[in-house]
């Protein structure tokens, strides 16, 4: 049986890479990756493109022949650029978003899995469901530049699929952590800036930025690999939207307790008010996923956190 052709947008980003990692040791994938200024890393199993995915004629190129398309390639960060400068996570992704749906569709490409997030649902006590988001409600006011290009993303996605060609997965995923996350303050969410903070703290304390009051749905990045692996295979339907969260919400105080916990070090907590914080709870409701795909997530937040240290460890922090 022939291989088929399956491009991993962003193949040198953190979600991208996960993937590339993954889906180029199977035996029915023919793999490439996109990278623009990140270097490819060595994969045997991975085909290498060069784009810049903002630019039509970069798309066309690297569209052209793939029967899947895994659209992890995006402008991202912590929530330091979200207050600061939002317009950052609005353009860049908007463009080459739509620069892509529309390759997928013209180029007959089979399968297009779009990562989008939950930055659209209103915080909550309880894990929300697909449904749950109503776009008559304002979105969270921080989030309200990502929140509406995701949303107006995910119809993109929709439209196309109507059109008759190409089959569309919109996979609403919480905070992703694990191995090649981003580990600098300045760029990282809430998982990657703490396991910084608490391994290279030096004075006996880790700052957190806030009040650690805000709570996060944390999915590990191997969860979120198979959930995609899982699409591939099962959806039926040309068009899906999914949650792809651990289904609760664990506290940032209660994060950073337990990654000094598991890190071994003795460290005492501060809390800045005065920086940039996104005071939210909020968890996601899988079942769908798991009623349709047979995915549910398989790592626990505490095997997570130790694997994620040691891969810091050997990787990042000698």
């Amino acid at each position: 049986m022939a291989k088929k052709k399956i491009l991993i947008c962003g193949a040198t980003g953190f979600i991208g890479r996960n993937i590339a990692e993954e889906l180029a040791e199977r035996e029915d994938f023919e793999a490439y990756g996109t990278y623009f200024e990140s270097e490819a890393f060595p994969c045997p199993g991975i085909k290498f493109i060069q784009a810049d995915l903002r630019k039509q004629e970069d798309v066309k190129r690297v569209v052209h022949g793939m029967d899947i398309i895994i659209q992890a390639a995006a402008t991202t960060s912590g929530s330091k650029d979200i207050i600061n400068a939002p317009y950052l996570h609005v353009t860049d992704n908007a463009v080459m978003n739509s620069l892509l749906f529309r390759a997928a569709h013209e180029h007959g490409v089979s399968h297009v899995v779009f990562f989008s997030c939950s930055v659209m649902y209103q915080p909550s006590d309880t894990p929300v469901k697909e449904e749950d988001f109503d776009p008559g409600k304002e979105i969270y006011k921080s989030y309200f530049g990502v929140g509406w290009t995701k949303v107006y993303l995910e119809k993109m996605c929709e439209f196309y699929s109507r059109l008759g060609k190409t089959k569309y997965t919109v996979i609403r995923h919480s905070n992703i952590y694990g191995p090649y996350d981003k580990y600098d303050l300045e760029k990282s969410h809430v998982f990657g800036a703490t396991v910084t903070k608490v391994m290279t703290a030096k004075d006996g304390k880790v700052v957190v930025w806030g009040e650690g009051s805000e709570a996060r749905d944390l999915l590990h990045v191997s969860d979120l690999v198979h959930f995609v692996e899982q699409a591939i295979e099962k959806q039926e339907g040309a068009f899906k939207l999914y949650n792809a969260g651990y289904g609760k919400a664990v506290a940032v105080r209660d994060l950073v307790q337990k990654i000094i916990a598991h890190s071994g070090r003795d460290l005492r907590i501060e809390y800045d008010a005065s920086k940039p914080t996104i005071k939210t709870k909020l968890s996601l409701d899988s079942s769908k996923a798991k009623q349709e795909l047979g995915w549910e997530p398989r790592v626990s937040l505490e095997e997570g956190i130790q694997k994620t240290l040691e891969w810091y460890k050997k990787n990042i922090h000698e």
